[in-house]
């Protein structure tokens, strides 16, 4: 039989080591077993942590009997390979840097977040870790999700922090997203008798121009100002290389800020596309910054005093939505350039990896000149 995949013990190595040998351990979606099953065996080691599983997604828990509740989590699965494995040290002009799929997206917050929860025996609040899976592909398959479904009471909290690439500042919120086909129909016809049909493809240019002259919103939610997009992500049609096509199709990405929601991010898109065929495909509201909580306000407060790192929007949608729909305020916080996320070349300062588990770690012990009360 194999030997089941190991990581280090964090109680005897420091979280860069924890966060390479994670990278080094492969979990696109959909394989993140290997990975789930060490990280859980690691939890089930310390007896300070009550530690359950579902498919695989990890959670443990302290239950200190603290005033308050804090949730830190963090998905174990990355996008594919592309010749980016094993991960290696670099040195990037100054600075050290760990290169490698996921070191970015987001294996170094969960390293940071590991070795934290492993190593913290006596937290200022109760802390809830959960380690995810499938993030990275179709909502309906996300491990934090199915928790909230299955296991909602493993999921109450007051706080929670996301620990996806935030260059080590406080990314606020979310920005919502939705896709939507649009279609243009016309007539099948020979191609050498062209004039007998109507060609879809050709329709279909009137939307790509509408998304070419398209100018995105900046939104100020809260304090934070995010920014919208609206593109064409993918385009199909054709039936054969001697036909006129009779359907088109461009799916349409749209990004948009979190004071909207689904159903008027929906009205905005079908404004911009009057008179075609307009389908929803997909859609997820956003999550308002959420930094006027005490504890979130405190948290950053925190955070900008041990890494200098100021709160700011974050574009891209995460699981604070999540949480933002089970009434839980939380923010984005963890190493790595989210600039970088899913990139060839993905990589995270390795000093950064330290300051943030330094600031959650100093946060969470009540050490930091701002910290969580009792």
């Amino acid at each position: 039989m194999p030997v089941p995949a190991a990581l280090p013990d964090p109680r005897t190595v420091d979280v860069v080591t924890l966060a390479q040998a994670i990278c080094d351990l492969p979990s696109v979606s959909g394989g993140e077993t290997a990975l789930a099953d060490a990280v859980e065996t690691l939890l089930r080691s310390c007896e300070h942590l009550r530690t359950y599983r579902d498919g695989d997604t990890v959670l443990a828990r302290t239950e200190l009997g603290r005033d308050r509740r804090v949730l830190v989590a963090g998905h174990l699965d990355t996008v594919p390979l592309a010749g980016n494995l094993p991960t290696q040290r670099r040195t990037d002009g100054e600075h050290e840097v760990l290169w490698g799929r996921g070191t970015v997206d987001m294996k170094a917050g969960v390293a940071m977040a590991l070795h934290t929860a492993v190593t913290l025996l006596d937290p200022a609040v109760d802390v809830t870790w959960v380690f995810y899976d499938h993030e990275e592909v179709a909502a309906e398959l996300n491990g934090l999700g199915r928790l909230a479904r299955h296991h909602p009471d493993w999921l109450t909290a007051d706080f929670a922090v996301l620990g996806e690439p935030t260059a080590g500042g406080i990314e606020g919120g979310c920005n919502g997203t939705l896709r939507v086909q649009v279609r243009t129909r016309g007539t099948t016809a020979h191609s050498a008798r062209a004039w007998l049909g109507q060609n879809a493809i050709h329709a279909a240019a009137d939307v790509l121009t509408r998304l070419a002259g398209y100018t995105p919103a900046e939104v100020e939610v809260d304090g934070l100002v995010y920014r919208e997009g609206m593109n064409a992500v993918a385009i199909t049609g054709g039936i054969a290389t001697n036909m006129i096509p009779d359907e088109c199709v461009v799916s349409v990405n749209y990004r948009f800020a979190p004071s909207a929601t689904v159903d008027s991010a929906l009205a905005h898109v079908r404004e911009v596309f009057d008179g075609f065929d307009v389908e929803l495909a997909d859609a997820a509201r956003g999550a308002r910054p959420g930094l006027d909580d005490p504890l979130a306000a405190e948290f950053a407060a925190a955070v900008t005093a041990v890494t200098g790192g100021r709160p700011g929007p974050k574009y891209g949608w995460t699981d604070v939505a999540r949480f933002a729909e089970l009434g839980i305020p939380a923010v984005n916080f963890g190493p790595g350039d989210p600039s970088l996320a899913h990139a060839d070349d993905e990589q995270v300062p390795i000093d950064q990896i330290h300051s943030c588990t330094r600031a959650l770690r100093a946060w969470l012990t009540g050490t930091s000149p701002v910290h969580p009360p009792a």
